[in-house]
């Protein structure tokens, strides 16, 4: 019943909020996901102390085999703590704003939370569909409602986009599922002994169909056209939903459903999708060279750490698995702190061009202090959280092909020139016309900058109490591909 509180009561409260419409709504939403974020640490204490981890079964549409089938373990855990942890410091960030008792805004926000919890808990292949689809709806109304300049257009490309990369997923998992035997399962598990025995040019269509999904979703190159325009137009904090949680659900989707179902397909078409991955480190990571607008930089900067984790997964190996989880709690953490970063800057400034900004650092010590935390913790500094992943990833891709790994270390250098050149440019020089009259942080603010900036660094020196969490869990996937 644990599973069935976590995944609903974000849902119940966020429902509360959209139809009561309180005064109070940025309390109750904080204080919601305050309480959701400690059941879950205590669901995953018991997940950790049970042998195959927890799971919840109850018939859905039993005369289809189709079950409402929750689970955790060692690979989905870290996606359900990144999720249950980082929505209080989303909801954070909305004090002192016009957002903050917006109950239509939070009680989204909080809808979001459950469909992106839903697709991580599910262990029944539809109703992981169902969640990686519903998570479309609240983000929509977001971005469409709050968003920036040409929102309608850019949102409604977003939801075209990836609802048409969702019907791959789906017709896949019908055909799969068709398959299986007797009356039909659709449990995970029963379609992982179903489809490995596919011949392999079923296998390599199935792939194809499960990846061309979780590319869009994640984005991988050269499927991606959909998210600089969203993430830059969205509000931000639904900008931090989307790239700090949602694109997981692509990376996890990849974990979770084709490593272990399509060896064969994996055969046929992994080194493409290998090469896609890694196209997309590089092309992410000179476009946000070039980029003015803060927020677009980060946004391509989102878009090259994913193809990493891409390419990671793909090896196939127990690195690049761990890497890529490791790196998808890393990521969580550095992108939302530094999206929030710039919110903060544009709520004073009324601008995120960064030819426009400088000199911050005169006005606000710790907001320098943070902003310069969370970029090394993104570019992977030693002692950060963002190398201990970024370090098993390019070992993995390293070992499945030297070339490609050689190329795809290429991004640490050239992190670090876009990164760096963002701080500099904002943080450092001469203060300009917009940042002269810079004011210092809020109370509020730094209670969601420091928290963020010490797990930064506890992610980097102690990452051993992460790794043996998901280690079991990665172990058995691992063995399933030999």
């Amino acid at each position: 019943m644990s599973l069935l509180f976590i995944l609903f009561f974000p849902l119940v409260i966020g429902a509360i909020l959209l139809v009561a419409k309180p005064k109070q709504a940025f309390a109750i939403s904080l204080i919601a996901s305050i309480i959701e974020l400690v059941a879950t640490l205590l669901v995953l204490k018991d997940a950790a102390a049970a042998e195959n981890g927890l799971v919840f079964t109850k018939p859905w549409i039993e005369e289809a085999g189709i079950s409402f089938s929750l689970w955790v373990d060692g690979v989905n855990g870290i996606l359900i703590a990144l999720c249950a942890l980082m929505v209080p410091f989303i909801v954070a960030t909305t004090a002192n704003s016009d957002k903050a008792n917006n109950s239509q805004y939070q009680g989204l926000m909080l809808a979001m939370q459950t469909a992106l919890m839903g697709a991580f808990l599910a262990k029944d292949a539809f109703l992981f569909y169902f969640f990686f689809e519903a998570s479309l709806l609240p983000i929509y109304f977001l971005a469409a409602i709050y968003g920036g300049e040409n929102k309608n257009a850019i949102t409604f490309k977003f939801f075209v986009y990836t609802l048409f990369g969702s019907l791959f997923l789906l017709i896949g998992l019908i055909y799969v599922y068709l398959v299986t035997p007797g009356s039909h399962s659709s449990d995970i598990e029963t379609l992982y002994q179903t489809a490995i025995m596919l011949p392999e040019h079923i296998q390599g269509n199935l792939f194809l169909a499960f990846f061309i999904a979780f590319a869009i979703k994640m984005p991988i190159f050269p499927f991606h056209t959909w998210q600089p325009d969203t993430y830059t137009v969205a509000p931000t904090q639904a900008t931090m939903l989307l790239s700090g949680i949602m694109l997981k659900m692509g990376t996890y989707g990849l974990i979770r459903l084709v490593l272990p179902m399509f060896p064969l397909g994996i055969i046929t078409w992994g080194n493409t999708a290998v090469i896609l991955s890694v196209i997309g480190i590089i092309y992410g990571s000179i476009i946000a060279i070039q980029q003015k607008d803060a927020k677009r930089l980060l946004a391509y900067s989102s878009f090259a750490h994913v193809g990493l984790m891409s390419a990671g997964i793909l090896s196939q190996s127990l690195e690049g698995i761990q890497g890529a989880l490791y790196q998808m709690l890393s990521h969580g953490i550095n992108i939302v702190g530094l999206f929030f970063i710039i919110e903060i800057i544009e709520r004073r400034t009324k601008s995120r061009e960064i030819a426009q900004l400088g000199g911050i650092t005169q006005f606000s010590y710790v907001l320098t202090v943070a902003f310069v935390i969370l970029s090394l913790g993104s570019v992977a500094l030693p002692l950060t959280n963002g190398f201990i992943g970024e370090f098993l990833l390019l070992k993995s891709v390293f070992d499945y092909d030297m070339i490609l790994g050689i190329v795809a270390g290429i991004t640490i250098i050239l992190g670090a020139v876009y990164t760096l050149r963002l701080i500099q440019k904002t943080m450092f020089g001469n203060f300009s016309r917009i940042t002269k009259d810079f004011e210092d942080l809020s109370t509020a603010e730094k209670w969601v900058l420091i928290p963020l900036c010490a797990l930064v660094l506890a992610g980097g020196v102690y990452p051993t109490w992460i790794l043996n969490f998901t280690e079991p869990g990665v172990q058995a996937l691992v063995s399933l591909l030999k």
